[in-house]
């Protein structure tokens, strides 16, 4: 039997070790917290999001974007749908967002768990890998204890995202060892920080917009959804789709602004249309008052500031077009500057990783030292809200774990086939 030793026991490496075993190889599992699938417990807000019924490959963000839709078209989201429900889970989808029926992450990480188990996975828990080092036989998986020999070594060790849950970064250093390179990891999925004073008033505010992040007047990204306004940020789902843009162009030392639509159901002509009705409707309103119902109270001071109503006691009957058309941009252009954002621990995953040029798309093999494979976040792909890191840990890892337990079986076969032929034992 082939020994594999699987690094990590997150999302892409129990399915690893699920698929190797299950593929007829010896897996140890090594973990270095006291119980496997710890992050999956924290993932959908406790209810563990499995994947997403649109695999839209815009949704694989990475340096190298052909990459994701290699590893996806040979384990797709029907393999992982079909896996999990030999594994006992029944699925629910919400608005094509997939779920367990049971709404627990935590029945995610048991099933997996146990058919790691009862494939007779090890599952070496408390178990740090410490070093990786090449043999003439394989591999040897140092631990402090231990050292694991292994014909091929799955690497699936994290991210930095998300510390409390064990991913510090270690597999890089280990993936580094064996002459990879790392595509510096920043923080993904994770709130923005601003520059303007005005967000420690508007600290609690949460509103539908339409995000937008710019540098150098080239638009990076755009969501919608609800954006929650912090003392010294901005936040929430649509902000985090498009933060890892900000991240890495802050990080080469570009100027980033984002630039917020209040009111995302209108276009700059219909939101005009829309204020000149509002003010023959409520012509003897003061500002505040006639933004009341529109914007949260917060807001309104800020937008009437901005568009310099905030200082007079006109009604709004007395408004010209300059100041209506002014108030109707700082509603639908509220600009801010991204001076940066939240760390690694408050970063759900995390954009960079290994160099994707490294790995092979069809097996998930290092290219740097053959027998190695690699999967899941340590790899330079992160993937938006919605299941798809989760969907890119199940494909990443089963490719990975097939790949590991049957490398080398076509040559062994032809070799013995070739000892037959000659006589040979």
């Amino acid at each position: 039997m082939k020994k594999v030793v699987v690094v990590g026991g997150g999302a892409a490496g129990l399915m690893a070790a699920i698929a190797a075993a299950e593929s007829g190889a010896k897996v140890t599992l090594l973990e270095r917290n006291k119980q496997v699938g710890k992050k999956i417990l924290v993932t959908g807000n406790g209810r563990c999001n499995l994947t997403n019924t649109d695999q839209s490959l815009t949704h694989y963000r990475t340096s190298e974007p052909g990459f994701p839709a290699q590893v996806l078209e040979r384990v797709g989201i029907q393999d992982t749908l079909n896996k999990f429900t030999e594994f006992g889970i029944f699925t629910k989808n919400r608005n094509g967002y997939l779920y367990p029926y049971s709404d627990q992450a935590a029945s995610v990480a048991e099933v997996l768990r146990l058919e790691a188990e009862h494939l007779g996975v090890k599952l070496a828990l408390n178990t740090e890998a410490l070093g990786l080092t090449r043999t003439e036989k394989g591999f040897q998986v140092r631990t402090e204890g231990w050292s694991y020999p292994a014909d091929a070594v799955i690497l699936t060790a994290g991210s930095k995202a998300a510390p409390e849950t064990g991913s510090d970064g270690s597999g890089y250093t280990l993936a580094r060892s064996l002459g990879h390179r790392i595509v510096r990891p920043l923080p993904a999925l994770v709130q923005l920080r601003c520059k303007e004073k005005i967000f420690e008033k508007l600290a609690g505010v949460r509103m539908d917009a339409k995000v937008e992040v710019y540098t150098e007047k080239k638009l990076l990204a755009s969501d919608q959804g609800e954006v929650q306004f912090t003392k010294n940020g901005i936040s929430g789902i649509p902000v985090f789709q498009v933060s890892r843009y900000a991240v890495r162009a802050l990080d080469v030392g570009k100027k980033v602004q984002a630039v917020l639509n209040l009111m995302p159901l209108f276009d700059e002509a219909q939101f005009l249309t829309f204020l000149k009705n509002r003010r023959e409707q409520n012509s003897y309103k003061l500002g505040e008052q006639f933004l009341t119902g529109l914007l949260p109270a917060k807001m309104i001071g800020c937008v009437l500031e901005r568009s310099g109503l905030a200082k007079g006691k006109k009604r709004a009957e007395d408004w010209t077009e300059t100041e209506l058309t002014r108030l109707a941009h700082a509603i639908l252009h509220f600009e801010t500057e991204i001076t940066g954002s939240g760390d690694f621990s408050q970063a759900q995953v995390c954009s960079g990783g290994v160099d994707l040029r490294e790995v092979d798309p069809a097996t998930m093999e290092s290219r740097k030292a053959p027998g190695l494979y690699l999967a899941g976040e340590i790899l330079d792909v992160d993937g938006a809200c919605g299941g798809y890191n989760l969907q890119w840990a199940w494909s990443s890892g089963w490719l990975a774990g097939v790949s590991a337990a049957s490398a080398g079986e076509e040559e062994m076969y032809d070799s013995n086939q070739s000892n037959q032929a000659s006589g040979g034992a």
